[in-house]
């Protein structure tokens, strides 16, 4: 079993979470509909998570040290911490912390470093990339076509005003 990072554009969180998670954010009735149902600009990648793993990426891309910084990082979007806080048992009630989804949006100074790779710096951040301990890409192909898939989501995010969020499937 492992971890699916569902990395996709929407105009604003309420889409994102309608289309990842259900309607209103209602996980208990789970939708027939995924994302390619509803029209999304999306692509699954397995093992990558957007706070280590695409943090790095942004870092090469960035040319500075990585770093895990609180608050500058990804955003969680659902489940709502406000709503219902970690942790917090309701009598009666699943929590949809032990759903085993989570939905975050990318900062979008992330999307803007990831928009603005050039096709000769691609190379270069795939090979950085594929050294990193916490993922292992089959080949450079492998994680060059992953840098490609990045800078072109960010890019289509950014032509069409959106944001880019990621759906976490434990």
């Amino acid at each position: 079993m492992g971890v699916f990072h569902d990395y996709f554009r929407a105009p604003d969180a309420a889409t994102a979470i309608a289309w990842a998670v259900g309607p209103g954010g209602d996980w208990r009735e789970p939708s027939d509909t995924g994302l390619d149902d509803h029209g999304a600009d999306w692509f699954e990648a397995k093992g990558l998570d957007v706070h280590l793993v695409v943090g790095q990426l942004v870092a090469f891309a960035e040319g500075v040290p990585f770093q895990v910084r609180r608050g500058e990082g990804p955003r969680l979007v659902w489940p709502d911490q406000e709503a219902w806080p970690y942790g917090e048992e309701r009598p009666g009630q699943e929590s949809p912390w032990e759903s085993g989804l989570l939905v975050e949006t990318m900062p979008e100074q992330w999307v803007a470093t990831l928009a603005a790779v050039t096709d000769d710096h691609v190379p270069m951040l795939a090979a950085q990339w594929m050294e990193i301990p916490e993922v292992t890409f089959t080949d450079f192909t492998d994680a060059k076509s992953a840098v490609e898939q990045f800078r072109a989501l960010a890019r289509r995010t950014q032509a069409h005003g959106h944001n880019v969020f990621v759906r976490t499937i434990v």
